[in-house]
């Protein structure tokens, strides 16, 4: 007897067998898909990280400023480079090849391979001027500068521009009352003899003005004093390709600070100058100025004539400051007076008191400041402005011209002090500028760095990347990475 056998069964699992197939299959998709996604999203990341590890030794050695020089040791710094070495990195992280024993127990589940890769925005530290270099500067000493300098500072330029201590020619004030007093000596009087009466009027400063003819380095140093040769070509350095328009430039937009926030950038900036560069005291055989501090307010090419801008502009400002003490305290504007009269009545020209008074008045106040400023450069501290208790030299020592002496410690302003305040003075993009000058020629010193350009230094970047499967499909990431962030913290 024949049996008929039901085949429904047989159908159902089929069907059933079908659809899960193909959620397995769309599961195992949809898990390619998204883990490569995510491979391709870590990958790029790593490869923008990797990118930024490639930051400039030399620079951040000396400068403790990161940058990635994007001429990488080469006479052509550029974007491609980057991109090159971006792309290299974005390779070599979706590579399976390197994975041990990675064709016995490995496949390549995902496929990935990098696409297009390019940097589409750039931030150079030379942009705007020098800001993005500011910035990283500023960055780079935020935490251990504490707030109240900055007010004592403000103090100290107030005290200069109210008294107009640094606006009064003091040397052609003298120059001229010596040329009165000259003009009286050898003077013929007639008085009804047969020989006129010749007058002989000898200035008191004569001494002093011929120490001062000597010139402020030597008066200072003494004529053995050790004074740097080093000069620079400032021609080729970043401040004069920028004056000619002849710099790379990056393209990320540059945050706008507020009042406030200029202000404080702009003393943490002179602050990091002080703290990284060189100046008389705590100069650096290494560095190609030994007076770095002294060529970012002076701005010349050697470094001889930049501590001799430094120390005549000290010298004007201490000139005026003592003269001004001078004839504010009757004891010693007595004996001023007194010395002038005496040689007056000696020469029977009382006429010319007040002329040879002023004279000398101004001759003392020089005197005191030749003293003061050899003081400073021996690392001590002058006050502002003097009083009856600082004041050093006595009437007859300073006409003598024998400036001798110095003190190591004392109270106001030391030496760096005055290089804050002439820096302060400075406009911000001209002490940038300079600032940026002078890393650029101590870095070309350095070993492999003879082409080193800050304009090719990127301090941030934005990269777009393609990464393509084998299975056809592809991603596009776009990241963004900088050493600081646009408001200055790391």
């Amino acid at each position: 007897m024949k049996t008929k056998e039901n085949a429904y069964l047989t159908v159902y699992l089929a069907l059933c067998l079908t659809l899960v197939l193909s959620l397995c299959l769309t599961l195992i998709e949809g898990a390619r898909r998204n883990g490569a996604r995510l491979e391709a999203e870590i990958a790029a990341e790593v490869s923008l990280q990797s990118v930024l590890a490639e930051y400039h030794r030399e620079l951040l050695y000396q400068y403790n400023i990161f940058a990635v020089d994007s001429s990488y040791g080469t006479n052509l710094p550029g974007k491609a480079n980057t991109e090159r070495r971006l792309k290299y990195y974005l390779e070599k992280n979706l590579d399976f090849r390197d994975v041990f024993l990675g064709s016995l127990f490995y496949r390549d589940f995902f496929a990935l391979s990098p696409g297009d890769v390019s940097l589409v925005k750039t931030s150079v530290l030379t942009d705007g001027g020098g800001a993005v270099f500011r910035s990283c500067a500023a960055d780079a000493i935020r935490d251990d500068v504490g707030f109240n300098l900055l007010p004592k500072l403000q103090d100290w330029i107030r005290v200069i521009e109210v008294n107009g201590l640094e606006e009064r020619d003091l040397e052609a004030e003298k120059s001229s009352l010596d040329s009165e007093i000259q003009e009286y000596d050898g003077m013929e009087i007639d008085t009804g003899d047969e020989e006129p009466y010749i007058l002989r009027v000898i200035n008191p400063t004569a001494s002093l003005e011929a120490q001062r003819r000597k010139g402020i380095l030597k008066l200072v140093l003494g004529e053995d004093g050790a004074l740097s040769g080093n000069t620079i070509q400032a021609a080729g350095l970043v401040h004069d390709r920028m004056r000619r328009g002849r710099v790379n430039r990056g393209n990320m937009d540059i945050p706008q600070l507020s009042e406030g926030e200029l202000l404080w950038e702009g003393f943490l900036f002179r602050e990091y100058l002080l703290r990284y560069m060189g100046h008389y005291g705590k100069e650096s055989d290494e560095d190609a100025l030994r007076y770095q501090v002294e060529y970012l307010a002076a701005g010349e090419e050697s470094d001889a004539e930049n501590l001799r801008s430094v120390l005549k502009r000290i010298c004007v400002i201490r000139e005026a400051a003592n003269t001004m003490y001078l004839y504010s305290d009757p004891d010693k504007r007595g004996v001023a007076e007194l010395a002038a009269s005496l040689v007056c009545d000696l020469a029977m020209v009382p006429e010319l008191a007040p002329v040879l008074e002023a004279a000398i008045l101004l001759g003392w106040a020089y005197a005191e400041s030749i003293y003061d400023i050899k003081t400073l450069l021996s690392g001590g501290k002058v006050p502002l402005v003097k009083d009856s208790q600082t004041w050093h030299y006595g009437l007859n020592a300073a006409l003598s011209g024998e400036l001798h002496g110095q003190e190591d410690a004392g109270e106001g302003l030391s030496y760096e002090d005055y290089l804050r305040i002439f820096m302060m003075c400075t406009d911000t993009d001209l002490l940038t500028a300079r600032a940026m000058n002078m890393v650029e020629a101590d870095i070309r010193l350095t070993p492999g760095n003879g082409a080193f350009c800050l304009d090719g230094c990127f301090a941030g970047m934005e990269a777009y990347m393609e990464v393509e499967s084998g299975y056809g499909f592809g991603f596009e990431v776009t990241r963004r990475r900088a050493y600081i962030n646009g408001k200055g913290s790391r």
